[in-house]
């Protein structure tokens, strides 16, 4: 048994936080500027653009302001931030708001004021890999529901790896995502690999949560796999995933991708037959990690487009101002105070003035988030390969 397990045993639960940020932070540097939060102007945008902004008690731009002054911000406000990316995506000055939050909840982390929910969530992580404290050796179990054998990616030629979120891995109504995705490829000749069991999170939400010393662990540990095994290629099942992998390792030397781009080329290219008929109006909801964070737009959008019979339709709010879904950002963690119109219902509502039948995303997280409001009014959510499922040649 590890030193650091044995002291995170021995450590009083509040501050399991603080012990990792103390033992941890080496090569990860937070990417917030002290600098830059003193160019802030306050003009608002970062608020303007943001999805919590005027629906819950959090202030993007005031946040800025009080760290400027070094002012105390309430415990309870940083976690609202769904780490959707509008304000810094809508930054004139470069601040990046979305890190500062990152910063603001590290310090909060490190003195261990975070709520029972997103400390049970760390804790679980550091103990078995995944958020949802589900045993590390079951994290490959939904290769056992695909009729192909899915071998580890050691034993493949092209070094690809199917890298699956925790989401998928654990969550029954996610489960069926890798393995829909696993057979598209496999139907396309594209050789890949997993990793089952040695897998683990990528750490997308731990880093925004602000625990950056087990961020650094994760990290750590799926480097050292993707070395050991010789890994030239990952294809990522969740924009958050991919967006970790692309942009947070560091270096990798290794291409990112998520599984949208692959089979849309697959199909564009013709090594994907797509002979059924899907007769739906389909509304396409674009995911904040794989869109506004990653400019993934296009792709999803031309697989829905090559099913035949499928009506594609789009909100008021898509691509660069999409309207966030709220499961980012630590908030699958943690449930908001207060009474108020989730971002999901709103989706929703929009779905069903517009006419679809459906609502299509290519994220998990959203799928997560849409689906229970959804189908309340009667509404299907699905996400891409699952439609993709129902027409495979």
């Amino acid at each position: 048994m590890s030193t650091l397990f044995v002291k995170l045993l021995l450590t009083p639960k509040r501050h399991f936080c603080k012990l990792n940020v103390q033992l941890g932070v080496m090569g990860v540097q937070m990417s917030v500027n002290p600098a830059k939060v003193l160019t802030c102007i306050q003009c608002g945008k970062c608020t303007g653009s943001c999805p919590e902004s005027g629906r819950t008690p959090f202030n993007v731009r005031m946040i800025v302001r009080k760290r400027q002054f070094q002012r105390a911000v309430e415990e309870a406000i940083p976690w609202y931030c769904t780490s959707c990316g509008a304000c810094s995506l809508r930054c004139p000055r470069d601040v990046k708001p979305s890190e500062v939050i990152i910063d603001v909840r590290s310090a909060l982390v490190e003195d261990g004021d975070v709520p029972a929910t997103i400390q049970k969530a760390l804790e679980n992580t550091f103990v078995q890999k995944n958020p949802w404290g589900r045993s590390r050796a079951k994290r490959g179990e939904w290769c056992e529901k695909v009729d192909i054998d899915i071998p580890h990616v050691s034993e493949t030629t092209s070094k690809r790896l199917l890298f699956t979120c925790c989401i998928q891995a654990y969550d029954p109504r996610c489960m069926v995502i890798p393995a829909n995705i696993a057979r598209i490829l496999h139907k396309g000749g594209f050789e890949f690999g997993v990793l089952g069991e040695e897998e683990s999170c990528c750490g997308n939400e731990i880093r925004r949560i602000g625990e950056t010393g087990l961020f650094e662990e994760l990290m750590e540990e799926n480097i050292a796999n993707f070395r050991e095994y010789g890994v030239k290629e990952i294809i990522a099942l969740s924009p958050h995933c991919m967006n970790t992998l692309a942009n947070e390792y560091g270096p990798l030397g290794i291409r990112v991708s998520h599984y949208s781009e692959i089979v849309a080329a697959m199909i564009r290219e013709g090594s994907l037959s797509l002979t059924g008929s899907f007769d739906k109006k389909v509304i396409y909801h674009d995911p904040c990690f794989l869109g506004k964070q990653n400019n993934i737009f296009d792709e999803p959008r031309s697989m829905l487009k090559a099913v035949p019979g499928l009506n594609l339709l789009e909100f008021s709010r898509s691509r660069e101002t999409s309207l966030c879904c709220e499961g980012g950002g630590g908030r699958m963690f943690y449930e908001a105070e207060g009474a108020y119109e989730r971002n999901s219902e709103v989706r929703v509502r929009e779905a069903i003035e517009r006419g679809a039948d459906l609502i299509a995303t290519s994220c998990p997280f959203c799928v997560m988030t849409l689906e229970d409001p959804a189908t309340e009014k009667g509404l299907a959510v699905k996400e891409v390969s699952e439609i993709l499922m129902e027409v495979l040649g």
